[in-house]
């Protein structure tokens, strides 16, 4: 990777532009989706768009802070590292980072952060497990994954060996009130998981379709008032505005939304169970309760103000219930949305292959959105966790890959049908599944080598047991008389016969017998002899060691009736 330097100064309109059409480090813990400041979402939009929301005073006044406290900072990290650090904008293809520092040679670089409540807490935790070691390697490897990721993008575009990461805070007079440092080194995974991370939201991103702008959520936002109720008595109802009160309220309760789709209506609807429980109710009832201190039997104001009151119990009743209900249905249907969306993922990479090997993934989106209360947060969450998985999908195929391919020798031959199991050995690391894929090979070969042999000792035999029936004694032919009498042969009868002994339970394996006979024998060829194995060793076949004597002198009596047999024929020849 190819790092180019721009001369940029940082917050600069240059610098703008070059941020709006990379991929930046700070910006990689949105993009992985673990970045407490910005959603990946969020950024999606943001480089699409090529908008960025405004930044209110609070937060650039802590920007300011942030880069006076760097500049206060930067005399502590040049004695650390022990050269001038000098700030640089840097790019390898669309990857991009700003460095607070970089040496003259390249190997170092630095990383300054304001010191905030969560860095403070993970140095002194960091003291507690290495006190010896704090301004260390091991150390980084402890902090929060957002100043992980942020770094180790740097590193790799800059190609520094390691980079001094360090948080301090500072007086308004320029006093060093705070400052913590250790130092950062390359973690080979999560490389690998940012490399993967910026492909995948580059995929995304193309396909990007921006939704409109959510309505402003009012948490407070009731139905409209109502008029109040006056109820006066006097033995009688004196004067009372119940019958318009009955009409306007059952109208505003009527026009009561019960379509929950988007956050606004379940925050209207939330706030209308509020005002129907808390609201409504209780006016009615302190208006009842005024008038039954006024008047004992007044059935036909109770009844009305009964009725509203069921009317609006009804409603506060009906809305719970939809809230929970539809929610849940919500919750499903983005799950559902997701699991879909990434499946097409999983199916579009195995059609890549030719094979489909990637088994489907699920994707943890009930756990993402455990807790969540809005629509928004949830769809964040989830969006979040379809990306993670596409990466670790994309990953998973591309080892896949990589293993099928290593398979395949240099002369041409594929080992694929020694891995009935390759949807899951095939998920292996790279070294892992060689070193499988090699023992394997391996053994496939030594069976193979077995069983030639096995067959060239087979004919081998089948050739001996032909000789053997060769060796027969013929009847002798008729002398004719001119030609005199050849020297009587030793016959065949003649040949020794041994005895086999009782069996004393000791064995001899096949290949033990050959070795002892200085010569290859397969089971076959004894079972032409006579002897067949008693028992078998896993592949190995076992003979009686008290029979070898009786093998040796069988297979000397073949030798002697082939010798015989030979012998004979040569006198006919000569006779003829």
């Amino acid at each position: 990777m190819t790092m180019i330097e721009h001369n940029f100064v940082q917050g600069s309109p240059e610098w703008h532009q070059h941020r709006a059409t990379h991929y930046n480090a700070s910006d990689a813990p949105a993009m992985l989706g673990m970045s407490k400041y910005k959603t990946r979402p969020e950024l999606m939009h943001e480089m699409h768009t090529g908008f960025t929301p405004e930044v209110d005073p609070a937060t650039q006044a802590r920007f300011d802070a942030g880069h006076r406290f760097e500049a206060l900072a930067r005399p502590l990290a040049e004695q650390i590292i022990g050269e001038e650090l000098f700030p640089v904008v840097v790019s390898a293809g669309k990857l991009s980072a700003s460095l607070d520092g970089i040496t003259m040679l390249g190997d170092a670089i630095w990383e300054h952060k304001t010191l905030n409540a969560t860095l403070r807490d993970f140095f002194a935790d960091a003291d507690t497990m290495h006190p010896n070691v704090r301004a260390s390697a091991e150390v980084g490897k402890l902090l929060p994954i957002t100043y992980q990721a942020q770094m180790e993008q740097q590193l790799m575009i800059s190609d520094a060996q390691r980079c001094l990461f360090m948080a301090s805070r500072w007086s308004g007079d320029g006093e060093l009130l705070e400052e913590r440092h250790c130092w950062y080194e390359s973690d080979p995974d999560l490389r690998r998981q940012i490399v993967a991370g910026w492909q995948q939201f580059e995929h995304d991103l193309a396909q990007y379709q921006p939704s409109a702008a959510p309505d402003v959520v009012e948490r407070d936002r009731k139905p409209d008032n109502l008029p109040a109720l006056m109820i006066e008595v006097s033995g009688r109802v004196v004067s009372s505005n119940l019958k318009p009160f009955r009409q306007h309220a059952l109208a505003v309760i009527d026009d009561i939304s019960t379509d929950l789709q988007t956050d606004q209506d379940f925050a209207d609807a939330e706030a209308a169970v509020k005002w129907l429980r808390d609201d409504v109710a209780a006016q009615l009832k302190a208006a009842k309760q005024h008038a039954m201190a006024q008047a004992s039997d007044i059935d036909a104001l109770f009844r009305i103000v009964d009725s509203v009151i069921s009317a609006a119990d009804s409603k506060r009743l009906q809305l719970e219930k939809l809230v929970k209900q539809r929610k849940d249905e919500i919750r499903g249907e983005l799950i559902g949305s997701a699991q879909v969306a990434l499946d097409e993922h999983v199916a579009g990479l195995n059609k890549r292959m030719p094979q489909p090997w990637l088994n489907r993934i699920m994707g943890g989106f009930i756990d993402v959105i455990r807790g969540k209360r809005s629509l928004t947060s949830m769809q964040d969450a989830i969006d979040a966790e379809l990306a993670r998985c596409k990466i670790e999908a994309n990953e998973l195929a591309g080892r896949l890959q990589d293993n099928a391919a290593a398979l395949r020798d240099d002369e041409g031959r594929d080992w694929m049908f020694l891995f009935a199991d390759f949807k899951v050995a095939g998920l292996k690391p790279t070294e892992d599944f060689r070193a499988i894929a090699a023992q394997r090979i391996q053994l496939h070969k030594d069976a193979e080598a077995k069983r030639r042999q096995a067959e060239e000792d087979a004919a081998a035999a089948a050739e001996q047991a032909a000789l053997f029936a060769a060796a027969k004694p013929e009847p002798a032919p008729e002398p004719a008389p001119p030609a005199p009498a050849p020297a009587p042969a030793p016959a065949p009868a003649a040949v020794r016969k041994t005895v086999r002994s009782d069996d004393d339970g000791q064995r001899l394996k096949l290949g033990e017998i050959s070795a002892l006979l200085g010569l290859a024998v397969t089971a076959e060829f004894l079972a032409t002899l006579g002897f067949n194995p008693v028992a078998t060793d896993r592949s190995a076949k076992m003979y009686r060691t008290s029979d070898f004597p009786a093998i040796c002198d069988a297979i000397a009596d073949l030798a002697v009736s082939a010798r015989i047999a030979f012998e004979q024929a040569q006198q006919r020849k000569e006779a003829a």
